[in-house]
């Protein structure tokens, strides 16, 4: 019995979350390691990702729930068991209470003594009795968003205070929903018609985005392990992400800088907009293993003929490039990712404001660094992952501040995305589309 309760979906999903909340391992690489060493099938694996998502993204929900049958704190693979516990008899309507229940017992047995597994029996059996409390029996409307949405408090006063209240409840019903998988056809070597029909020769079945010109949302079927994903026909971008290129409204015939380019999507996105025998991307990274990463990606998807890969950091600019040597500069730039909390749903746990606010400091430097390297007439595309203005419109603003000889341009999209906002700047938030929370500010060179 041990060696099945060893191998089991639930006892795999607690091994991945003790990891990634007790060692800071990222959920995606501990869930991708632990699948990949398992022989599970394919349905357990997708219980596994649903259990190891759904505690990561409803934590302090579940907490709020379990602390009133906890005394003191347990180990942390003893509450992780028990969170993981909760959020099934919650949110997984399909399995039985009892599957549940027995199987967390004999996990508690085969990795603890018998009082551990006497303390999970009776917390479970005390929760089952109970019920969970309800959220009405908290005062204070910021906790009480932090505990429905999962979201640590200071990031929901900083929300109310950068959007307002009734933006700010959106946003928290919205966050934790399941992240769709979105595709960007590359139109270097096809066109949506053609990798819709070999998508759906493989069994998926995908929807044309409402936000992005070349996305596609997948539906149904695993576009992973498609002949159109392995041959380059689409890859993976979220439809929020594809819209800083489709922004740039390049030419074809251009020298483009992308400042901060791994893993690649963007700096693919440019290349496939642009002729191979006029237009050329100039990618950076700082880091050799990511430089690498990106010239792989370029390969699977065609386009190497049209770009350079530098490892280089970006605020270093001056070291390798003449003045005035770029048509159109992407800087998507290092930020808080906030955005990508429904993709990334640990990161809401680790980051604090004081993060975000040196982040502004480096996307400053990293402006101030590229700007002269642009022509006159030519855009820098600002974008990052983050819905905080104090990473996106200020660190705009104080550019400009410091650049007369820039301006402020209205970003415009192919889909005419929010056309009737006030602002020039772009901010798509996680509640306007399902999207991830994106913003992208759009700089001219004016002399």
């Amino acid at each position: 019995m041990n060696k099945s309760v060893k191998k089991s979906p639930r006892n795999l999903a607690l091994t991945t979350l003790d990891r990634v909340l007790g060692r800071g391992s990222y959920s995606n690489l501990q869930l991708n390691q632990t699948l990949q060493n398992s022989d599970l099938s394919s349905a357990d694996k997708r219980f596994v990702t649903t259990i190891v998502y759904g505690v990561l993204q409803r934590k302090l929900t579940l907490e709020y729930w379990l602390s009133p049958f906890i005394k003191k704190e347990p180990q942390s693979w003893v509450k992780t068991l028990l969170l993981m516990s909760i959020y099934q008899y919650q949110y997984l309507d399909r399995v039985p209470d009892w599957a549940v229940t027995d199987e967390a017992i004999k996990i508690a047995k085969l990795r603890g003594n018998p009082g551990i597994r006497k303390f999970v029996t009776g917390v479970l059996h005390a929760f089952l009795r109970t019920g969970a409390r309800d959220f009405n029996e908290i005062q204070d409307p910021v906790k009480r968003y932090s505990i429905t949405g999962s979201l640590p408090e200071w990031l929901i006063k900083t929300l109310i205070n950068q959007y307002g209240e009734d933006e700010t409840v959106k946003i928290v019903e919205s966050i934790n929903d399941p992240a769709h998988l979105s595709l960007r056809v590359n139109t270097a070597i096809t066109d949506a018609s053609e990798a819709i029909q070999l998508l759906a020769a493989d069994g998926v079945q995908v929807r044309t985005s409402k936000v992005a010109a070349d996305g596609l949302v997948v539906e149904k079927g695993n576009a992973l392990e498609s002949r159109a994903f392995a041959d380059g026909l689409v890859t993976v971008q979220d439809e929020s992400a594809m819209l800083a290129v489709e922004s740039m409204h390049l030419k074809g015939n251009e020298r483009v800088l992308d400042a901060c380019a791994a893993p690649g999507g963007k700096t693919s996105q440019i290349a496939a907009a642009l002729d191979p025998q006029t237009g050329q991307v100039d990618a950076l990274d700082i880091h050799q293993h990511k430089v690498k990463l990106i010239q792989k990606n370029m390969r699977r998807l065609g386009v190497s003929d049209r770009v350079k890969v530098y490892q280089l950091d970006a605020r270093k600019v001056n070291d390798q490039f003449d003045d005035e040597t770029f048509d159109k500069i992407l800087v998507d730039a290092p930020c808080s990712g906030i955005g990508l909390i429904r993709r990334k749903p640990e990161i809401r746990y680790d980051k604090t404001l004081d993060n975000s606010e040196s982040l502004h400091q480096i996307q400053l430097s990293i402006l101030d660094a590229v700007a002269p390297k642009l022509k006159k007439g030519g855009i820098i595309i600002y974008s990052t992952c983050t819905i905080f203005q104090q990473e996106n419109e200020q660190t705009v603003l104080k550019f400009l501040k410091q650049h007369p000889e820039y301006c402020l341009l209205r970003t415009q999209t192919a889909r005419a995305i929010k056309n009737d906002r006030q602002k020039k700047t772009l901010t798509i938030l996680p509640s306007d589309f399902g999207s991830d929370g994106f913003f992208i500010g759009t700089l001219q060179r004016i002399k």
